[in-house]
């Protein structure tokens, strides 16, 4: 339940120093044992910036909060966190350009975007650049919780190289096999491909030119709607006779597979 416009009341009982620039001298601020999940946040509102850290700490999260973009650049590139959450648009660097500069390094943590209610175009760029997912704002903190558990599970725990999992979705990539509960589903190369590029990314939502880059990638001439076209295709073979439906279309960005 979203309550006080970010998911907790106005009078949510700061510590001292929450909400001013007080204690936020260097570019982080180390807080708490955790449980071996170290968070970074790059948010310019101090008010929220600090409300966020103090909830991830009440969680057990590892927090480290940065103010703006250089400080929270400089912190991703010189510390190990296992997941950023990160701002679109920040003062110095907007978040963007620090996930596609963290990528360019080959740093592979999961970064969870904040955007604008109204920021589609902010959401695909940062999809494009790199960013795992996003929470719109204003935001509930039950979901800011729920999709920073989904990428730190990501993270933490070692991937089965031979099979993935979505659900009751497995693809065998020895057999070359697709089975839902069991079912064996008949698919193209090409439907392999991109079912494999869903499931290794599940929960993410996945722009189109993601999906052209990986799966087509040598066929820069084609249309974006072949894309659709394909997916469609998978979802006629994995959703149409289930109740629970896996390939989730989000409107104006991309798509994501997911229980």
């Amino acid at each position: 339940m979203r309550v006080g416009g970010w998911g907790y009341p106005p009078d949510f009982p700061f510590r001292g120093g929450w909400g001013t620039s007080a204690g936020y001298a260097d570019f982080a601020i180390h807080v708490g044992l955790g449980e071996d999940v170290r968070v970074l946040v790059v948010e310019d509102e101090e008010r929220l910036a600090g409300l966020i850290q103090r909830v991830l700490q009440e969680e057990r999260y590892d927090v480290d909060v940065a103010l703006d973009g250089a400080r929270g650049l400089a912190a991703a590139l010189t510390a190990d966190y296992d997941v950023l959450i990160l701002d679109v648009m920040l003062p110095n660097i907007d978040g963007i350009e620090i996930c596609r500069t963290l990528r360019g390094r080959g740093l592979t943590m999961p970064v969870l975007m904040l955007t604008a209610r109204d920021g589609v175009a902010d959401r695909v760029s940062g999809l494009d650049a790199g960013a795992d997912d996003y929470v719109v704002k204003p935001f509930a903190f039950a979901e800011l919780l729920a999709r920073l558990r989904a990428l730190s599970r990501r993270r933490l725990d070692p991937p089965d190289a031979n099979r993935l999992q979505v659900g009751d979705l497995v693809l065998d990539l020895v057999r070359h096999e697709a089975r839902r509960d069991g079912r064996l589903i008949e698919l193209t190369a090409r439907e392999f491909a991109l079912l494999e590029f869903l499931m290794r990314h599940p929960g993410q939502v996945l722009t189109r030119n993601q999906i052209l880059d990986a799966v087509w990638r040598y066929d820069s001439n084609l249309a974006s709607n072949v894309v659709d076209t394909y997916v469609h295709y998978l979802r006629e073979k994995i959703d149409h006779h289930e109740q629970s439906k896996l390939l989730r279309t989000v409107r104006g960005v991309g798509y994501a597979i997911g229980p």
